[in-house]
């Protein structure tokens, strides 16, 4: 798998960190963008491994870093649900003047969300596949624990998330209660695949099951025996990838 390291701007005028992974021959068929989960990074091992089977299959793949994290510019603190759909209508429209439009949109938990909420905003874009998404991107709130009250309470917080500390404000909260995820989903008007494991315990399948539910057809759902959230196996993340490179041939022609 062939990369190129890339830097776009986001719609505030900072620099964002985006990898492009390609091909071996340099040749791709089509282009996709993918959404890494909440506070994570566009470097995740889940993520290198779907990239690397789609690669395989001919499907470039350009992972991003939102704003305030990784690579990219920004703090972490004023971002928000909707500034990562912004974050990626910009590398979206990136990549249509740079490189190629994208025609698949991936999203892993909370980016899955985030990928469903910015289909509407990517005309090119033909199929939607979400990874232990949440239905809801107020799902997040959960992660907070009792620092929500304090939040509330103070208008910002401090809080460990997966062993490193980041400063949640009110209006992170705010602008989750506002998105009309329900209608996003209804409307999508784009083939969707669904993948879930039903032991997931952070994001439970019962947000597959109303995705589902609320989506229009063509959708699909793929359940991910005995998996984790993070896709920590090799195995559960390649898995991933070659199906969504063989479903997704039927939606980009």
């Amino acid at each position: 798998m062939r990369f190129k390291k890339l830097e776009f701007k986001n719609l505030a005028g900072q620099k964002l960190s985006a990898r492009l992974d390609l091909p071996v021959d340099d040749k791709p068929s089509t282009y996709s963008l993918f959404a890494h989960c909440f506070t994570c990074s566009k470097n995740i091992k889940a993520i290198s491994h779907i990239s690397r089977a789609l690669t395989h299959n001919g499907i470039a793949v350009m992972r991003l870093d939102f704003t305030g994290l990784g690579e990219s510019e920004g703090d972490f603190a004023d971002t928000n649900f909707s500034s990562n759909v912004g974050d990626l209508v910009a590398a979206a429209e990136f990549m249509a003047s740079s490189l190629a439009a994208p025609k698949i949109l991936i999203g892993h938990s909370l980016g899955g969300a985030a990928v469903l909420q910015a289909a509407a905003k990517i005309p090119t874009c033909a199929a939607v596949i979400t990874i232990a998404a949440p239905a809801d991107p107020g799902h997040v709130i959960h992660a907070l624990g009792d620092t929500k009250d304090i939040i509330e309470r103070r208008g910002e917080a401090k809080v460990n998330l997966a062993g490193r500390t980041f400063k949640i404000k009110k209006q992170f909260l705010d602008d989750l209660a506002s998105v009309p995820m329900e209608h996003t989903i209804r409307n999508l008007n784009r083939a969707l695949l669904i993948f879930h494991s039903p032991v997931d315990d952070v994001v439970g399948i019962e947000n597959a099951s109303k995705i589902f539910q609320i989506a229009r057809h063509p959708k699909s759902f793929i359940s991910l025996d005995r998996a984790d959230h993070l896709l920590m196996n090799p195995k559960d993340s390649q898995y991933v990838g070659s199906l969504i490179a063989a479903w997704a041939v039927k939606y980009i022609e």
